[in-house]
This record gives C-alpha cells, structure tokens and sequence, in this order.
C-alpha cells in the first residue's frame, strides 16, 4: 500500500538513533501511524510538532507492518498560536483526542475537515473553545456515536430543545424533559445554531456534554479515564 495525502501530525516520538514515529491524520485516508527516517533531525524534527500540517508519503508492504513516510510542510500549522498558552493546550488537546478516539487506517473526511476549521479557528480566541467542542461532536459522529440534536426524543419538537439524553444522545424539549432534569444532560445553545449565545455556562455545558460520551464510548471500554490534558484544557479556558 503506498500513497500520498494531505495531514496534520497528531504525534511524534523518537524512534532509534535518528528516527521518529508519528501519527497523522490524513484528508483520505485517515489516523495513520508511520516511520519517518531522520524525523529526529534539526531539519525535519520542526515540522513534526502537534497540528503542523505536511504533506506526506506512506508507503508499507502489508497491513500489519508500520509504513514508512516522508514529509514536506504545506504551511505554518499552529505556530500562530505559540504565544497563546491556553491556544496552545487546545491545539494539543485536539491532537490527543484525535488520535485516541479514531482508530487507524479507516479513512474519515469530516474529521480531517473538522481538524482543519478547528485550526483556523484558533485565530479568533473568543470563538475557539466552542468551535473545540463541536470538533469533540464531530469525533463522536465520525466513529458513530453522534448527538441527534435535531428533535425531541419523547415528542419530535423542534422548539425549546435544553436537554440531552444520556441513554439515546438525542435532544429532549424543555417540557417533556421538566421532571426528569436532575437525570438529564444540559444542551448548550451554540451546539443547536451558529445564532446560539456564547457563554461561559454554556462553554461548560459543551464540556461536560461531549465528555460524557466520548467517556462512555470510548474511555471506559478500554479502561481509560477521559485525557488529563482535556481537563486542564477545561480548567485554562474556564480562567481565561
């Protein structure tokens, strides 16, 4: 198998002498892990930090054996926000998430769509943080475990939706959830519409929403807690 695509590199380790290990995400062809002769090197070691965005070329005999790659930069990546601390926590928490929640060498588009407007987004560091949680929904959705937002679970309303069922992941009106909200998870706002208020309430409604599944689904099945950087992630943007 051998190919050449577009990625964003999630992660880089030293590998032998003068090699490195990385995982990308990549346009077509998904979370990918590979072996970069040299990645180690003053020359190339630069464009493997989280979220630099390369260009790539894999190659591997079979499915089972850890390809081989070369990398070119198509850009800065996330250099515009190193002087940014909790930007910066963002953009390496996203990179962690990624690569935890999508399983390798199955090809998801929209997540590697969602990785790059997440990027983009950290220009704007007062839209960034609800913009990450739509990128950890989109994660869910990529591997199947989406949030069904558009109706009321119990009476198909599209009005006044402020809950989530933590049982379906589908919305639940205000109205039919009433006497059950102490069982129910909050909805923030901004997940429903682009119009929806920004607020630090919803902010933590977002991540508390999106941490609950991704636990569920994803953690606690294999024995994992949810990131320690996701939680200081949290804690940045709260007081910031």
């Amino acid at each position: 198998m051998q190919f050449e695509d577009d990625a964003f590199v999630l992660s880089a380790r030293s590998h032998g002498e003068t090699g490195a290990v990385i995982n990308v995400l990549t346009r077509e062809h998904g979370h990918v892990a590979a072996y970069v002769a040299g990645g180690a090197s003053r020359r190339i070691k630069p464009y493997l930090q989280p979220a630099s965005h390369v260009r790539i070329a894999y190659r591997t005999r079979t499915s089972e054996q850890l390809g081989s790659a070369t990398i070119e930069p198509l850009d800065e990546g996330a250099a515009q926000v190193f002087d940014d601390p909790v930007a910066l926590l963002g953009v390496q928490c996203a990179c962690v998430m990624t690569r935890a929640v999508l399983p390798e060498r199955e090809a998801f588009p929209g997540a590697y769509h969602g990785f790059e407007a997440l990027m983009n987004a950290f220009q704007v560091p007062a839209i960034w943080p609800y913009i990450y949680i739509r990128f950890e929904a989109g994660l869910l959705e990529a591997v199947g475990y989406g949030l069904d937002l558009s109706a009321c679970a119990v009476t198909g309303a599209r009005d006044d939706l402020i809950y989530v069922s933590p049982k379906s992941a589908r919305a639940v009106s205000r109205k039919a959830g009433l006497p059950y909200a102490d069982k129910l998870l909050a909805l923030p706002m901004f997940l429903l519409s682009s119009q929806g208020g920004l607020s630090a309430d919803d902010l933590r409604k977002g991540f508390d929403l999106t941490g609950f599944f991704l636990e569920r689904h994803i953690f606690h099945p294999l024995d994992r807690p949810l990131p320690e950087i996701r939680t200081r992630l949290m804690d940045a943007v709260r007081e910031s």
